[in-house]
């Protein structure tokens, strides 16, 4: 059982005893530009904006409602407003995609910024003199980390161009491999490990996760805690994939066991997520999947034979036909390791 000192000494603790007014508002200037002296509709105002139109925007990037006199904007959010109405005055932003987009912007932002927050606090309680050392992170590296997500944006806008230019104008959906790998047993050691110890059995698994996924020329569309949702344009690649991290608790000690499902067939993509029966398909199959085993669909199995029927790089067992929600009769086959020698 864990001291109540141990609660109290956790950073985010520790940085919430060290940070007064006087430090906030530093961080807010540092941030914003400026400290906060409007209003919700005083900044609504000053945009020319529509305070409804205002006040929807900022509900759907995750904030909460201001009362009517709380001074908590400031020019940057003026600015915001007014950079906002241009895009959906020029058609960017339309009625039909602006709440999904704004609220994509603020769940993502929202996630990263409690990360990297957590990331500072333990930095600055770590030093010797933490006020001091919060105060430097806020000048000196928020500005480095702003100007590397901006270029991580642009390089992913780029990647993201290259993939749609080459996608036929009237083609409304993809063919593509979708697969799913969890974590085996994850809600069972989720109540056996200590807070700390978890956080590293996931961190390894998204960690490894990604970087194969991203080796064998695939896409991390997400990952859900215990479980990571990815694409690949190759059936090839995406059944490599799911191998390949079935195969690595065998390995390496410090990756959790898991199971893989994937499917082949037509993907809908709409702001980085994935939709559709193949989508449904290849999670359907995970969940019937058992510890290191890769189950697949009718189509991925037909998309490998058509690449090279001869190749043992691709061994198909059927299994027998299975009823799950949504699909009576899912035609499974598993995906067995390549013959050795």
């Amino acid at each position: 059982m864990a001291d109540e000192d141990d609660d109290a000494d956790a950073p985010e603790a520790v940085l919430g005893r060290l940070t007064g007014p006087e430090i906030l508002e530093g961080i807010e200037v540092q941030l914003l530009g400026s400290a906060p002296s409007l209003t919700r509709v005083e900044v609504a105002e000053r945009a020319e904006v529509p305070i409804d139109v205002a006040e929807r925007l900022w509900h759907s990037l995750g904030f909460p409602r201001p009362d009517d006199h709380e001074v908590v904007f400031a020019e940057a959010d003026v600015r915001a407003l007014k950079d906002t109405m241009r895009l959906i005055d020029a058609g960017i932003l339309g009625e039909d995609s602006q709440a999904a987009m704004v609220r994509t912007w603020g769940r993502s932002f929202a996630r990263l910024a409690e990360w990297q927050t957590s990331l500072l606090a333990n930095l600055a309680v770590a030093a010797d003199d933490p006020e001091a050392r919060l105060e430097e992170l806020a000048g000196d590296v928020i500005p480095l980390v702003d100007a590397l997500q901006s270029y991580i944006w642009r390089r992913h806008l780029v990647s993201a161009s290259s993939r749609m230019l080459l996608r036929p104008a009237d083609q409304e959906s993809e063919v593509q491999a979708v697969g799913f790998v969890d974590i085996v047993g994850y809600t069972a050691q989720s109540k056996n490990l200590s807070d700390s110890d978890l956080v590293a059995l996931v961190e390894r698994f998204e960690e490894v996760a990604a970087g194969t996924v991203t080796d064998h020329a695939g896409r991390l569309i997400k990952t859900i805690g215990d479980e990571v949702l990815y694409v690949a344009d190759s059936p090839a690649d995406g059944a490599r994939i799911a191998r390949a991290l079935v195969d690595r608790a065998r390995d390496d000690t410090a990756f959790p066991g898991v199971r893989a499902g994937v499917a082949h067939g037509p993907v809908v993509s709409r702001l980085g997520d994935v939709f559709g029966p193949t989508v449904n398909i290849a999670s359907r199959l995970t969940s019937l999947s058992r510890p290191g085993k890769v189950l697949v669909d009718k189509g991925m199995r037909d998309a490998l034979a058509e690449l090279d029927p001869d190749e043992s790089e691709f061994r198909l067992s059927r299994i027998r036909r299975t009823s799950v929600k949504g699909y009576s009769r899912l035609e499974p086959f598993r995906l067995k390791s390549p013959r050795k020698g």
